[in-house]
């Protein structure tokens, strides 16, 4: 977990700089291929509601449909562990893999695990652990972290992965991207095939059957889950759903709404560990629910955010993550989505001002697969902080002096007529340049409109008769 530094501060190191530009220059990509291929399905907002009713209907029954998974894991003849929070969750793997006597674990991308800082864990008990997703195998290299839950390093550029690899793997500095592919590939090909034990994050887990889902772009996923002969499966405990039929309406959604595609290219189905005859897959499959903090998200007013399938389009679109990008929040989960999930799962402190890290302008909303009411629940942190007493002193009580005059229309009519005469004394044609005291931070890098002396009422009420 990052050092407590408002995200206003981490967003001014980054604004202007080469990672927000890279960041931007991708969430607009992604964000166009998005909507390309969702203009493709004429029954896409059906689909996007069937999708809504499928999460929304998991959550509601998440003791159950979390149980009978539980039991359809066992009986395919693997084991399932229930972690209450992060601590108890990193033991529970560092136990299988002592047992397993592992040395080294390769894995794939799990948000879970960085939410647990399980890379961490393991390697103060003396494991190796390998990232053999491309993307978080070179943000392992540079000791980055990852800015974006489906493009880790999107803050990178290929110059800037030359130079990692080069420093990092002794090759010679190269940008050319399938260069620095096959000398990823040549690394983690060894990996793959020695390592003692594999861990993968659950794209969805399907009760009926209990069998997990993972969705990648990248054959690593399915190289960890079967070459090693542990698998360790990370779920957050709400990544389940009631059958295939319902998976099959989610993989429709995920990766139109992530990368722009119409299926990603691998989406790989594991049921149990290896059986009698199968040529490959582990000896164990292990299953790890994790917690850490969901029942309170799901007991809350901000339960809904649990319908969440990770697909990113909120962040794509997002003006607020495409000007400064994910490290500007500080945690694991970035963008509007994080300005959520994050207080919900860590608490407020130190996170209370990511919920306002939003214009509301309500984008997010309206490319979300499964119509998660994001602006609503930022609002409603935004509540909890300020009756926490969290927001500056200026702030309550400008705040407070504005309710008291904006419920009343003459004194609202009042107060406009003197912003006016007082704008006079600070603008320029028409332009406020500089504004003093605590709100100077809206002129820092813009101008601002001069209060008009005519107000849209009074100018209807003027021409009506006309």
């Amino acid at each position: 977990m990052s050092e407590p530094v408002s995200f206003l501060t981490r967003a001014e190191t980054l604004l202007g700089t080469d990672e927000a530009r890279a960041v931007d220059r991708g969430m607009r990509r992604m964000s166009a291929s998005r909507d390309a291929v969702m203009a493709e399905l004429p029954w896409s907002e059906e689909l996007r509601d069937r999708a809504r009713s499928i999460r929304l209907h998991a959550l509601s029954h998440l003791d159950r449909l979390l149980a009978q998974f539980a039991d359809r894991v066992t009986e395919s003849g693997g084991r399932v562990h229930f972690a209450s929070d992060a601590a108890e969750a990193n033991d529970i793997v560092a136990s299988i893999l002592s047992s397993a006597s592992a040395g080294l674990v390769a894995k794939s991308k799990s948000m879970v695990s960085e939410e647990i800082e399980l890379n961490r864990h393991l390697e103060a008990q003396g494991m190796e652990v390998v990232e053999t997703d491309l993307g978080e195998y070179i943000a392992q290299l540079a000791g980055d972290t990852p800015s974006h839950i489906i493009a880790p390093v999107l803050h990178l550029t290929r110059e800037d992965v030359g130079q990692v690899f080069a420093e990092k793997l002794g090759v010679p500095y190269t940008d050319d991207p399938i260069a620095l592919n096959l000398v990823a590939r040549e690394r983690l090909r060894e990996v793959f095939l020695t390592a003692d034990a594999g861990v993968s994050g659950v794209n969805m887990a399907v009760a009926e059957t209990g069998s997990l889902v993972i969705v990648t772009n990248e054959g690593n996923g399915r190289l960890i889950t079967t070459a090693p002969r542990v698998h360790i499966a990370l779920m957050g405990m709400e990544r389940i759903v009631r059958s295939w039929e319902d998976a099959s309406v989610i993989l429709e959604v995920l990766a139109r709404s992530a990368t722009g595609q119409r299926l990603s290219v691998y989406t790989n189905v594991i049921t149990g560990p290896r059986r009698e005859g199968d040529p490959d897959g582990p000896e164990e499959l292990h299953v790890v629910i994790v917690d850490n903090g969901r029942s309170d998200i799901l007991g809350g007013p901000t339960a809904e955010i649990l319908a969440c399938i990770r697909c990113g389009a909120c962040l794509n679109i997002c003006p607020v993550f495409r000007t400064v990008g994910g490290h500007a929040y500080g945690t694991v989960y970035s963008g509007p989505v994080g300005s959520v999930v994050t207080p919900g799962l860590h608490g407020m402190d130190p996170w209370w001002d990511l919920p306002y890290a939003s214009t509301l302008c309500g984008a997010c909303e309206e490319v979300c697969p499964v119509r998660i009411r994001i602006p609503s629940m930022l609002l409603k942190l935004r509540e909890v902080a300020a009756s926490e007493g969290r927001l500056p002193g200026w702030l309550e009580k400008g705040m407070a002096r504005y309710a008291r005059v904006a419920v009343h229309p003459s004194r609202w009519a009042r107060a406009k007529r003197w912003a006016h005469r007082l704008s006079v004394l600070v603008s320029s044609r028409g332009w406020i340049r500089r504004i003093p005291g605590p709100a100077r931070g809206w002129t820092r890098f813009r101008d601002f409109p001069r209060p008009v002396k005519q107000s849209f009422t009074e100018w209807w009420r003027s021409t009506r008769g006309s």
